[in-house]
């Protein structure tokens, strides 16, 4: 039988990732690619004994639970937000199936088709894919190291009336850049004059490889809040990096009346995510130190970030450059501009290693000599192994390229 598909689904893109991820499993690959963190540092034996204590107890974490999520943990999240800079009330916020999810229902009720987004470049693969799934506009605004820059901002702003300007300013997926404390006041201050919500998505802004407290800048959302009235951030964030991703929470949030209306896109789609998860997730933060379970897992990070950063140096490639993060779980590598890393993939994976190639991470005008390398879920003995495979599938594409 033939099936008719929505015309939606000619813009549902596949994600290059899990492309890269199907390809790569089961065979001896050191992968690089997906944005996993390390299996090995997930708190096991007390997410183990937390399920345990919640379902020892009664079968209410069986039953079917409020669409915001698990009013206790709310209240949880809330004091850990507060204590961020962040306040929030547990109206103003609701539990999703992953950060993810959130950026998916504030598009559901946000965008109509040919709206516009404004998002920097290059950014989050999975957000582009959303983004395009709703038939939005993407408009890039441009940016140099220390985040968006204003003055291309405030034009985009007034040509393109835009929905939303959706970024990831701490850590950035995939460039690992993080904006100055002084871009984002200034983007804050534009998106309140312009009155364009703006989505800050901050998967990875606890994984901090600088103990000092005052070593980054705020959130957008601190900055928001503390400028009072009517905000304009509305913030995302998830215990998969920071805990472990299969538990599938996040949050979003936002004024109160935007959060009722998310929980009414959410009971559309799923009614409400795992009751038992978030229970667990609850019990684990009652008895678990979390912020020391942040800090042992941000200095391995923090290790083996160091140790591919070595390895990279140590190889000379001639006109290769990278950003060493502060924090997060990628690094952003810049090849030679006649080395095209989407057709390197391929002799790669011949050699051993994956990588994801960094034109995904663009909307438009994509840099094709780039590439982003995940640090946080290969082993650390492996990483040299997996550099010097690179260096050999960088060698075979360079013969390609002689002339005959």
């Amino acid at each position: 039988m033939k099936i008719n598909y929505a015309d939606m689904t000619n813009h549902l893109g596949s994600s290059a990732v899990r492309d890269i991820l199907k390809i790569t499993q089961g065979k001896d690959i050191i992968s690089l690619a997906g944005g996993l963190p390390a299996e090995e540092l997930f708190p096991a034996e007390a997410i183990r004994d937390a399920y345990s204590r919640v379902l020892s107890g009664d079968s209410s974490a069986l039953q079917y639970g409020l669409t915001e999520g698990y009013l206790p943990l709310r209240e949880q999240l809330a004091a850990r937000l507060g204590q961020q800079g962040i306040p929030v009330s547990t109206e103003e916020m609701i539990l999703t199936t992953g950060s993810q999810q959130a950026i998916d229902l504030l598009c559901r009720i946000l965008l109509d088709p040919g709206d516009t987004v404004l998002v920097e470049a290059p950014t989050y693969l999975a957000a582009l894919q959303v983004l395009g799934s709703y038939r939005a506009d993407i408009q890039v605004v441009k940016s140099d190291e220390e985040g968006l820059l204003p003055e291309h901002l405030e034009e985009q702003l007034r040509v393109h009336r835009p929905k939303l300007l959706y970024a990831v300013p701490t850590f950035n997926n995939p460039s690992g850049a993080t904006w100055s404390k002084v871009r984002r006041e200034q983007v804050v201050e534009l998106c309140r004059k312009y009155g364009v919500l703006m989505l800050e998505d901050n998967p990875y802004g606890e994984i901090r490889f600088d103990e000092s407290p005052e070593a980054y800048p705020p959130t957008l959302a601190a900055i928001d809040r503390n400028l009072g009235g009517d905000t304009c951030v509305v913030y995302t964030g998830t215990f998969s990096k920071i805990v472990a991703p299969g538990l599938r929470t996040g949050w979003i949030i936002g004024p109160a009346g935007l959060v009722r209306v998310i929980a009414r896109a959410k009971q559309a789609a799923d009614l409400h995510s795992s009751t038992i998860d978030q229970r667990a997730l609850h019990e684990l933060l009652l008895s678990f130190d979390l912020e020391a379970h942040i800090r042992l897992v941000s200095r391995e990070y923090k290790s083996r970030m160091q140790l591919l950063s070595a390895e990279l140096v140590s190889q000379n490639w001639q006109d290769t450059s990278f950003l060493e993060p502060r924090g997060g779980m990628f690094l952003w590598l810049s090849l030679p501009a006649r080395i095209h890393t989407a057709e390197l993939l391929p002799l790669a994976v011949e050699q051993g290693v994956a990588f994801v190639p960094g034109e995904v991470f663009y909307s438009e005008q994509p840099m094709k000599n780039t590439m982003r390398l995940n640090f946080t879920h290969t082993r650390p003995e492996l990483l040299p192994l997996a550099v010097q495979r690179l260096t050999t599938a960088l060698s075979r594409y360079e013969e390609r390229l002689l002339p005959l």
